[in-house]
């Protein structure tokens, strides 16, 4: 009883207003056994409690893939990675705008346009800031993940009515030279202050399952949480053949669900995304993922992995009691 009084009395901390202290964030983390659920059932009242009821839902387009300069191990778009996907140049504009078309009618509320690359080029910047408009006519919110930009990029962006710039950490800051060694963890900060600078609103999150401890997914949690970012999207990692991390094992589904509950209590305010990995590791337990803090997603396919169709998640979604 000692660790369900112990669970209860750190949500209420958090419902009354209060941050969690890492200490706090330690003990949750070591929750195990059949107390998991009092760790789910109090992550779930905090995002009733400040979220509500309503699920987000944003797709993504693999708008310019692979030839990526950068080491990150995880991901099959870099050069070094013996992967086998398909690489090519940024998609011309009606193939684009044909992609928003098709996720309108599910209700899906942010359409981002993913490039590979440390740095989107300026040609293909221009290219991706004509096209916003037309994806604001369409009645979504147009969101962009380009890489590694300085504000004046940044600022022509939000000109043309971009709203969200999306730049994942990926893991703390003690992590991420065991994961990329071809750029520094300090020029993702960069990126995201200067979106902030800019004047949007900031996606940034990582990827669970790469060999790192609690203390970094705590250490990552803390650090979004001062950065003050408005989405947190969290990815659990899928071995790609190819890549360096091809043989780590999949985290377990409640291990993955343990990750969603804590970045809730530690983040009670903000979304909480659950996006590449969701059905590859959550599996008959993915419709979990609501219960145990989220409050969005990803629906669709991801840049080199699939994930469920817009017409799936909406189903879940509604099932489960919750709206779009």
């Amino acid at each position: 009883m000692v660790h369900q009084e112990a669970i209860r009395a750190i949500g209420e901390k958090v419902l009354r207003g209060r941050s969690l202290s890492e200490s706090d964030a330690l003990f949750l983390s070591d929750v195990s056994g059949s107390f998991i659920f009092d760790l789910f059932s109090s992550a779930n009242k905090v995002r009733e409690h400040f979220r509500g009821e309503k699920i987000g839902l944003c797709s993504i387009v693999n708008a310019k893939s692979g030839a990526c300069t950068e080491d990150c191990s995880f991901c099959a778009q870099s050069k070094y990675s013996k992967a086998q996907i398909e690489s090519y140049p940024l998609l011309p504009a009606e193939a684009l705008f044909q992609k928003t078309i098709q996720i309108k009618k599910y209700g899906i509320k942010r359409f981002s346009i993913v490039t590979s690359g440390r740095k989107i080029a300026k040609k293909d910047l221009l290219s991706v800031a004509a096209i916003i408009p037309e994806i604001r006519k369409q009645g979504l919110l147009p969101c962009a993940s380009l890489g590694l930009l300085k504000k004046n990029d940044l600022s022509q962006l939000q000109e043309a009515g971009l709203d969200r710039y999306h730049n994942n950490l990926e893991t703390s800051v003690g992590f991420f030279r065991q994961i990329c060694t071809s750029h520094q963890y300090a020029d993702k900060i960069r990126t995201i202050e200067a979106a902030k600078s800019a004047g949007l609103s900031v996606c940034s999150g990582g990827i669970f399952g790469m060999g790192e401890t609690w203390k970094d997914r705590i250490d990552l949690a803390f650090t979004l949480k001062d950065l003050d970012v408005d989405s947190v999207p969290i990815n659990f990692l899928v071995p790609i053949k190819g890549t360096p991390l091809e043989h780590k094992g999949f985290l377990h589904p409640f291990e993955a669900l343990k990750i969603i509950s804590l970045f809730r209590f530690i983040l009670p305010r903000k979304e909480i995304r659950i996006c590449g990995g969701r059905m590859q590791i959550l599996g008959d337990f993915h419709s979990m993922i609501f219960l145990a803090g989220a409050d969005g997603m990803i629906t669709g396919n991801y840049l080199t992995t699939s994930g469920m169709s817009p017409e799936d998640d909406v189903r879940l979604i509604k099932m489960l009691g919750f709206t779009v």
